[in-house]
């Protein structure tokens, strides 16, 4: 497969033109919002492209950017919505609209299967294993070739993992279930910004 991959400093570039579909990953140094920090959102409309933004980890200073992810008239697919968008917030200072996730797709249609990483949706819906070797490497620094490939295989797969996934839900008429939890998802997210990490529905 022949990829269309970008890779933008500090933003989006003032002329692009993307759909008003699009795909979104983040990779980080960590998983502690508090000491790690974002380094990277990139982005794909479904067409084997993916566009990677390398931010200013002194300024996150990306206007174009945060315009696209506050933009209501466009849908935005992530996996694991939770995380991205946490530390989309904390370091982008933004909360981000019109969100769709394919793990909580997944959780809720894929009742036959406890696997629901991408990698495991990836090789449902698109019959490639990928490999996933290269999720704990570095990437704050300066990115080598096999980690922007890394990267774009996070996004470009997403529109159709979503498709596949959609068409799960209405079929089990579940569907209903999945848009209500969705909209729980940014109260989840302000949870996890005011360190309530815990289950707040258990006993």
């Amino acid at each position: 497969m022949n990829l269309d991959i970008k890779l933008h400093r500090e933003d989006l570039p003032d002329q692009i033109q993307l759909s008003d579909n699009i795909a979104i990953d983040c990779e980080f140094m960590g998983l502690n919002v508090e000491r790690d920090r974002l380094c990277l959102v990139q982005i794909s409309c479904g067409n084997n492209d993916a566009h990677i933004i390398q931010l200013n980890k002194d300024k996150y200073n990306a206007p174009n950017l945060k315009k696209l992810l506050v933009d209501k008239n466009i849908n935005k697919i992530f996996h694991y919505a939770r995380a991205d968008l946490l530390f989309i917030k904390k370091y982008l200072n933004i909360d981000v609209n019109n969100i769709a996730c394919t793990k909580i797709m997944s959780k809720i249609a894929r009742s036959y299967s406890d696997k629901h990483g991408l990698k495991d949706l990836i090789k449902e819906f698109i019959g490639i294993d990928i490999s996933k070797q290269l999720q704990t490497s570095d990437f704050g620094g300066d990115l080598s070739k096999k980690q922007i490939e890394y990267c774009a295989n996070d996004v470009i797969y997403l529109h159709k993992i979503y498709e596949g996934l959609h068409k799960i839900l209405e079929r089990e008429k579940r569907l209903d279930l999945y848009n209500n939890t969705i909209k729980f998802l940014p109260t989840r997210v302000e949870l996890d910004y005011s360190s309530f990490n815990e289950d707040i529905w258990s006993h």
